[in-house]
């Protein structure tokens, strides 16, 4: 295509844009562009957000996903620059109810009142409903475990998630099933009263056998999609830990997280940076080629999830102000691992 036939098509693009005032040409897709010549080099997802009617947040989860466009491609680059000229389509996705759908799934109910519950989640639910995910996650089960006990939580009726963990991890969590509850449980889990314990099975020796990790935590600059530990405009956490046990010479090992914050993949990203990420984690850790190459740790070098279970919870009971204390022993997969080597 010559210069020229750029040219006329953009400006055809241009007149297209401009007719529609940046608004959607259907009801799912919007168009924003030209970028002017004073709008160049700013980060694309700030310079979409002031270009249509969209938050910043919003176009940010819309960039994650594959739905911004530039010339027929994807653009997944939340740091990109813009340039001159570009013109981008947003594709949006089908609008969902706001409240999720009650679905009949079997949950592992531990303790029921009608304040709130504590629940093992099983490896693989996700806990709440997003993009990819409006059904079989814990919110929809729970709505439909509970049905007329829950009441009014922000003035809709929905189970109070206090805490969540990762898809892959499973574990003890408590639920609110009321307003009342909600708040007290919330504010515990704010002052770091809540205690919550983890058990991880990780790569190596881990040396020194105790110990505080102590650092800020944040979005990967590498890596949007990944947390990591960063010097700076990241959130505190701590984690504090010991080795429980150790396998194979010391090629794997049991350890002990208790949390006293609450940041996203804080285990997953604090084990990492300590050096023995956890197996199984194909976003934070990579197995070691000796465990790639042996018969004996077979079984851990081709774990399917993170070997992260939460074991352990520990908070008073937001209306009764009963200590409340919950423990259970690892999911039968994790403990094959370590049978493997007894």
């Amino acid at each position: 295509m010559t210069r020229r036939e750029k040219n006329a098509l953009l400006a055809g693009e241009c007149d297209k844009v401009q007719g529609m005032n940046n608004k959607t040409r259907n009801d799912r897709e919007i168009v924003a562009g030209p970028v002017g010549a004073e709008q160049a080099k700013m980060r694309l997802d700030k310079w979409l957000a002031s270009a249509t009617e969209l938050s910043r947040s919003r176009v940010s989860a819309l960039i994650e996903q594959g739905a911004v466009f530039l010339k027929e491609a994807p653009v997944t680059d939340q740091d990109r620059k813009t340039a001159a000229g570009e013109i981008y389509h947003i594709i949006l996705p089908p609008p969902v109810d706001a409240m999720p759908q009650a679905q009949e799934i079997p949950l592992e109910i531990l303790y029921e009142d009608k304040d709130l519950l504590v629940l093992n989640k099983s490896a693989g639910m996700v806990v709440h409903p997003a993009a990819g995910n409006y059904e079989g996650t814990l919110v929809n089960a729970l709505l439909a475990h509970c049905r007329n006990s829950l009441s009014g939580i922000g003035g809709v009726v929905r189970p109070g998630i206090v805490h969540r963990l990762d898809k892959e991890t499973s574990g003890l969590m408590v639920v609110a099933k009321n307003d009342a509850a909600h708040q007290g449980l919330s504010a515990q889990f704010a002052v770091h009263s809540l205690e919550r314990c983890y058990l991880a099975l990780v790569w190596g020796m881990v040396s020194p056998t105790t110990g505080v990790i102590e650092t800020q935590i944040g979005r990967s600059p590498a890596n949007r999609k990944k947390m990591a530990v960063v010097s700076s405009g990241g959130k505190r956490a701590e984690t504090h830990y010991r080795l429980i046990e150790s396998y194979a010479a010391g090629a794997l090992s049991l350890v002990h997280c208790s949390l006293k914050t609450g940041r996203t993949h804080q285990v997953r990203v604090h084990m990492t940076a300590l050096g023995h990420p956890l197996i199984g984690d194909k976003v934070y850790g990579r197995t070691p080629k000796t465990a790639q190459r042996s018969a004996l740790l077979k079984a851990a070098a081709e774990f399917p999830r993170q070997a992260l279970h939460s074991y352990r919870i520990r908070f008073e009971h937001p209306i009764t102000h009963e200590t409340m204390r919950f423990e259970i022993p690892l999911p039968a997969d994790m403990q094959r691992i370590i049978d493997s080597f007894k």
